[in-house]
């Protein structure tokens, strides 16, 4: 399947019955662009998690640290509106052992302006809100 923001290549993944209020809709799972970070509901997720750290070696392996690391990208286009959303998500990230800003530093460097959200710009303003 192909991304309707870029066209690039979609991972998909299961997002956990706990984390799927960060989801828009109430698809058990989501999708995630190669190409531009975009995150997207997906309705027929896999049983299991893919291997994150081929997507990106910015993504943690550990499926506890990725999952909610995608859902809070996934939700960076509108910090206003998804503040509370975004802080549980970072606080789900760093109990995973994961430092999250030091993990959107590495994904900006590593996607730059083909990412579908300015990532080193919400990271400044994810530092303010914090």
């Amino acid at each position: 399947m192909a991304c309707p923001d870029c066209g690039g290549d979609l991972v998909s993944f299961p997002v956990p019955a706990d984390l799927q209020r960060f989801l828009p809709g109430d698809e058990p799972g989501a999708s995630v662009c190669r190409s531009c970070l975009a995150l997207h509901p997906e309705t027929e997720p896999p049983a299991e998690a893919p291997d994150f750290a081929a997507l990106d070696d910015s993504i943690p392996e550990d499926e506890a640290a990725a999952v909610p690391l995608l859902l809070l990208i996934g939700l960076l286009d509108s910090l206003a509106m998804h503040r509370a959303e975004i802080t549980a998500l970072l606080e789900r990230v760093e109990k995973a052992g994961v430092d999250p800003l030091l993990a959107l530093d590495r994904l900006d460097a590593s996607y730059g302006d083909e990412a579908h959200v300015d990532l080193g710009r919400r990271r400044r303003q994810l530092e303010q809100l914090l």
